[in-house]
């Protein structure tokens, strides 16, 4: 994509020109746009493959956020496994504490969203993210010091406001670093570490349980202090390693930097707007389609009591010892990796979102009704209706990618990803409490929700897929059209969804 010097005069000319059309002048627009502008001719020295920049991008950037999210949901997952050791006994909870105990974290993590709306569009993303990870790690790891059903539920709200960072940072670094369709198989590669931290959690709860006798802790105590660590060290390694922006990368070249921003400049969206807007928080309140997303996410999220707290409960209720029980859990998580890749390649070849997140709710809906509607006896069935429910999860990235890629204005996109993470959080606050000790042990009416709210979030999403349809019916725009304008303020300006008219909505 090579410019010649009268081009970039032009473009100099339409840039004055344009910024004086809008609020949003040269000195209020994204930073990206500005780097282009102090390195119009880097790319002319040097010819960049953009195919090999995307894959070096790969190596350093998903695998950091692979790392993040997997050790985040770990240290939420080891709270289930802990539920069929001996936690139960040894802080002597009793009816539903066990229940409040695994609502409580996600209750932090909704009320930690409403200033992290704030915090995440004006802090330096990587940083922030390796912090909340540091704090997380600690806050686990004091976990292992409970006495008492008290003092693990106010390690458990602390984790949850550490944690109420973390997806929305990786989701919006992520969003920094590819174009909307390259976007899809890497949310689903980093969203993997759901499925992998349910295997790695079985792993860790089976080695733990059996540690001898004469261990200074009990197994579930040292668990929670190990993952713990690990989390602090992937904070660390976060904080070294991870960009807060591309500009800032080091391992690139300006001509890299420049081809690279030409390249993204397709989403019309920006990087990293830095200023916090309340009117787009206005615009985000009366968008049809952040209420439809939110809507959405909160309804899938009601799969997570099963997921996050009470499979290994479930699978324990059948006949299984803990030991057991640890390990027959661990296919969800195999389950749960199978249809986020299936999906994310699915999204990278095929597009349509809105098909490929029927594809992950149909199966979690006949997890719902095995669970729901077979006799008790019937342990094979039942267990693959666990499995099931598994895939529920893997819709989540897709609305997250949805969000970032229809949704435009650096806070408005900020808040839509905040507030998609309470949704998140709260579909999972609801979730725990539908499992009720006079229901044990084989939870139907928990069971039944499962059932309900997937088919209700399949709804919703073609609903979602019908409403972007027509709103591009509303907009004639040329692809051709945007990505000829990379030099335009109108691309990188901090300009929304809405008021922006040459912008198109994926689907």
């Amino acid at each position: 994509m090579a410019t010649s010097e009268k081009d970039a005069e032009r473009h100099n000319v339409n840039i004055t020109e344009t910024s004086s059309n809008h609020d949003d002048t040269p000195s209020n627009v994204d930073g990206a746009w500005k780097f282009l502008t102090g390195h119009r001719d880097a790319d002319l020295k040097n010819q960049v493959d953009l195919k090999a920049l995307r894959w070096r991008i790969d190596r350093r950037i998903v695998p950091l956020l692979l790392f993040a999210y997997t050790i985040q949901f770990l240290d939420k997952i080891v709270f289930n496994y802990a539920g069929v050791m001996t936690m139960r006994q040894d802080l002597k909870l009793q009816g539903n504490d066990f229940s409040n105990l695994a609502t409580f974290l996600f209750v932090g993590q909704a009320l930690y969203e409403i200033p992290n709306i704030y915090f995440v569009q004006t802090f330096p993303p990587a940083k922030y993210l390796a912090a909340n990870l540091i704090f997380g790690g600690i806050a686990t790891a004091c976990g292992a010091a409970a006495r008492d059903y008290q003092t693990l539920l106010v390690s458990r709200v602390f984790l949850g406001f550490f944690e109420a960072s973390i997806p929305t940072s990786i989701i919006l670094i992520c969003s920094q670093w590819y174009t909307k369709p390259e976007q899809g198989l890497r949310f689903s590669i980093w969203y993997t570490g759901i499925g992998i931290g349910q295997i790695v959690g079985g792993g860790i709860s089976y080695g733990f349980q059996n540690m001898g006798t004469g261990a200074v802790l009990a197994p579930w105590r040292t668990m929670f202090l190990t993952t713990g660590c690990l989390t602090i060290v992937v904070g660390i390694s976060v904080l070294i390693l991870l960009p807060d922006v591309p500009m800032t990368a080091s391992w690139m070249s300006v001509g890299e930097k420049v081809a690279f921003l030409k390249h993204i400049s397709v989403n019309q969206t920006g990087i990293h707007g830095g200023k916090f807007r309340w009117r787009e928080v206005v615009e985000a309140f009366m968008d049809l389609q952040v209420w439809l997303l939110l809507l959405a996410v909160l309804l899938n999220a009601m799969s997570g009591g099963i997921i996050t707290a009470y499979s290994a409960t479930l699978i324990r209720n059948l006949g299984y010892g803990p030991k057991r029980a640890a390990l027959i859990n661990m296919p969800s998580g195999a389950v749960g990796i199978v249809f986020t890749l299936l999906a994310g390649v699915g999204i990278r070849t095929r597009s349509h979102r809105w098909a490929w997140v029927l594809v992950c709710l149909i199966p979690t809906m006949i997890g719902g009704a095995l669970m729901s509607f077979l006799p008790i006896d019937d342990v094979a069935g039942i267990l693959a209706g666990i499995y099931l429910v598994s895939a529920a999860f893997a819709a989540i990235p897709i609305f997250v990618n949805w969000t970032v890629a229809n949704v435009a204005g650096s806070t408005k996109r900020a808040f839509a990803v905040s507030a998609s993470c309470t949704m998140f959080a709260v579909g999972n606050i609801i979730s725990p409490q539908t499992f009720q000790a006079r229901d044990a042990p084989q939870y139907r009416p928990a069971k039944i929700t499962v059932l309900a709210t997937q088919a209700g979030a399949a709804l919703v999403t073609i609903v979602l897929a019908l409403y972007y349809v027509w709103q591009n019916k509303t907009r004639k725009v040329k692809d051709s059209d945007i990505k000829e304008s990379f030099m335009s303020p109108d691309v990188w300006a901090r300009m929304t969804d809405r008021e922006n008219k040459k912008f198109r909505y994926s689907y």
